[in-house]
This record gives structure tokens, C-alpha cells and sequence, in this order.
């Protein structure tokens, strides 16, 4: 065993085997200070920054405490985004190989006879949006008498006047011996209270960004508006470029990649309103490297993991310090790799991105761009 972290040695031999096969050399500061509290069967609110191993914090004990003999619904997870849906199942179908664990997802807008069909394969553990799952069980098709534990994945989102009704319908269905998880990137006061309502004595553990030493510089580049977008035509042609490019609303993301691919900018958009396959086929396009810019939307680009992201850019500036952090968690994930977060900012606007660093105790540093390169002096 490469590790000193002594949680791994209560774990079965194939979870030992397939950290092992991982190649982690150390647990992440979310898994050790929640991984043994969830085997202990405590409820808990958790928060980390994006990027540090959220999901595997609390797949690891939850896989351990499956009964592999019982073929009923034994854990829920419910995520409020169709990718992060995606991402979760398949961290568990990674982590379970090996095993008889069997686990399924349900999404909003898939079709239900399909999903029904996956229902018919007794899967132990089923991740899900929470309308299509709040759905399935009035439906009857899902039956949470024997769920003893759910998790709610993002749970700043799922604890909101919109999903309150559906997540507290979820939570009930289940016998009031259920332990209830709840991870998150941020956490707001508001968030907290409402979780402790529906939990027996939660433990609460937040975990900050320096403690993951995730490599990632914060810089920004200061111009009026209307220049914004010439601004962001340079920083495409800088060698190597590959970003997610934030904006605040669908309207002007489609206005600005018309834009710039008629200036000959290899640029993909990615928003909610697009179809799956074409989501699909915009994340691989930046992946691949044949768009050096993925336009996107706060909404759309949660889930979403591009390995070794190099770059995140803000086009709009963050409407808030949670947004902000979720945003440039994109890259430097799992502190393994190094990454930088680009703001482009009026000065009115380096006002408050200035205040949002403060608050997150990050330094940022004004730069420049002179011959196709980011620089520390106007030229």
C-alpha cells in the first residue's frame, strides 16, 4: 500500500486494489476528514473547492458499505445536472469493477421506458436529477424502503426554493434511520440551516483551497467593454490555448461566437439548450484541441471535467465569490496540475474581482498582452 492513510486498510481488498491501480499516492483533505464519518454512518455537510476530489470522497465508503448479497435500492445520490449525473456514475462504475455493485442513473428528458428497463436490473445504487428520480418513486417504480443513505452532490443548487419541494419529498420517502450526505464546492449560511433541518446532527466540514495546493495563478486584464472581445481574439491565438470561457447568459454567449468565428476563431459553445450529442461533440472539439476556446455558461459547465484544463477565462465577471470559485475550479484539479484563471475586466469590474480574491485570500496580479503572449509589463 503506497499510502500512510490508515482508512484504506478497513476497506475490502478489490476498493484496495483499485486505489492501488489508481495510482493515488495520498487521499485528498475532503476524503480523509469525511471518508470514515460516512462508514460511521454520520450525517454530514460538506464543502471543497471544485476540483478535489469531492465525488470519490464520498464514493469510496459508500461502495464499502454496499451489501452486495441484497438486491434492493440501497443509496441515492442526486445531482442537479445531467453531465455531473453522468461523471458520478461513472466514478462508481470505475470504483466497483471487480464487484457485483450494480448502479444506475435517471435523468430529466431521457426516456422513461428506457430508464425503467434499467430499473428491472436491481441496481443497488441509482444517481440521479432530482425531478426524474422525486418522480419515479411517486410512480412507484422506485422503491426507497431500503435506502440508507442519499447524497446530495452540488448541494448549494439542489437546496434551493426551486428543488426544496422535490429534494424534502426524496428524503421522506425513506425510513427516518437514513443518513444524509451533503457535498458542495461552496457553502452559504442559508445552505448550512436548511441541510441541518433534515439531518441528525451533521457534522460540518469545510475544507479550503490552499489546503488542496492546487498550483493555479490568478491574473486579469483590464479594458473598456466594447474591447472585451478583442481582448479575448488575442488570448485564442496564444500558443497551446485551451479555455472554457465563462459568460453570464446564453443571449450574449451565441452573439459572441458568432462573432468570433467569423473573425476565424476555432471557438465551441456549449449552454443548456443544446442537445446532448452536441454538448458531447463541443467538449471533445476542446479536448482534442480543434476549438481553443469553449464558450459556456455557469449552468452548463457544472460536471464538467476536462483533464489538465490549462486555462479558465471570465469573460463576464462572476456575479459572486461562489461563482468565481466554482468557475476557476475548473482548472488545477486535484492540485495535480497547474493552471490560470484569466479575468477580463473594466476598471469598475477590478474593483470587485479584487474583492472576490480578497474574500478567497488568493493574490491576483495584473497582466498584459504584447506579441501573442501574456506579460507582467504594458509594453
Amino acid at each position: 500500500m503506497t499510502s500512510n492513510w490508515p482508512f484504506l486498510s478497513t476497506l475490502n481488498p478489490q476498493l484496495q486494489k483499485a486505489w492501488e491501480t489508481a495510482g493515488f499516492e495520498q487521499p485528498t483533505s475532503i476524503q480523509k476528514k469525511t471518508a470514515e464519518l460516512i462508514v460511521q454512518g454520520k450525517d454530514i455537510i460538506a464543502s471543497s473547492p471544485t476540483g478535489t476530489g469531492k465525488t470519490l470522497a464520498y464514493v469510496l465508503p459508500l461502495l464499502q458499505k454496499i451489501n452486495e448479497e441484497n438486491k434492493n435500492i440501497q443509496q441515492v445520490i442526486i445531482a442537479p445536472s445531467r453531465e455531473l449525473v453522468m461523471q458520478i456514475l461513472q466514478e462508481i462504475q470505475t470504483w466497483s469493477k471487480g464487484s457485483t455493485i450494480q448502479a444506475a442513473s435517471f435523468i430529466g428528458g431521457a426516456n422513461v421506458k428506457r430508464q425503467l428497463e434499467k430499473l428491472k436490473k436491481r441496481p443497488q445504487i441509482i444517481v440521479g436529477t432530482p425531478g426524474r428520480i422525486f418522480e419515479l418513486i411517486k410512480q412507484k417504480k422506485v422503491k426507497m424502503h431500503e435506502v440508507k443513505t442519499i447524497v446530495l452532490d452540488e448541494g448549494d443548487q439542489l437546496l434551493t426554493h426551486e428543488y426544496m419541494q422535490t429534494i424534502s419529498g426524496i428524503i421522506k420517502s425513506t425510513l427516518s434511520e437514513r443518513q444524509l450526505l451533503l457535498f458542495s464546492a461552496t457553502l452559504q449560511e442559508y445552505t448550512i440551516q436548511t441541510a441541518q433541518k433534515l439531518m441528525k446532527q451533521a457534522e460540518i466540514i469545510q475544507v479550503t483551497r490552499s489546503e488542496n495546493e492546487g498550483k493555479v495563478e490568478h491574473i486579469y486584464i483590464v479594458c473598456e467593454d466594447r474591447e472585451k472581445i478583442e481582448v479575448l481574439s488575442k488570448l485564442s491565438r496564444i500558443d497551446s490555448m485551451q479555455a472554457l470561457v465563462f459568460l453570464n447568459d446564453i443571449g450574449k454567449l451565441s452573439v459572441l461566437a458568432e462573432k468570433m468565428k467569423y473573425k476565424g476563431h476555432a471557438v465551441g459553445e456549449l449552454h443548456s439548450d443544446l442537445k446532448k450529442e452536441a454538448r458531447a461533440k463541443a467538449i471533445s472539439q476542446l479536448q482534442s484541441g480543434k476549438d481553443s476556446l469553449l464558450l459556456t455558461t455557469e449552468v452548463a459547465a457544472r460536471g464538467i471535467d476536462i483533464a489538465n484544463l490549462p486555462f479558465v477565462i471570465h469573460f463576464d465577471l462572476p456575479e459572486n465569490v461562489s461563482q468565481y470559485t466554482h468557475r476557476s475550479g475548473r482548472t488545477g484539479r486535484l492540485g495535480a496540475d497547474s493552471g490560470t484563471v484569466i479575468s477580463i475586466v473594466t476598471p469598475r469590474e477590478e474593483r470587485t474581482l479584487k474583492q472576490y480574491c480578497r474574500e478567497l485570500n488568493v493574490p491576483v496580479k495584473q497582466k498584459y498582452l504584447y506579441a501573442g503572449k501574456i506579460v507582467d509589463e504594458r509594453k
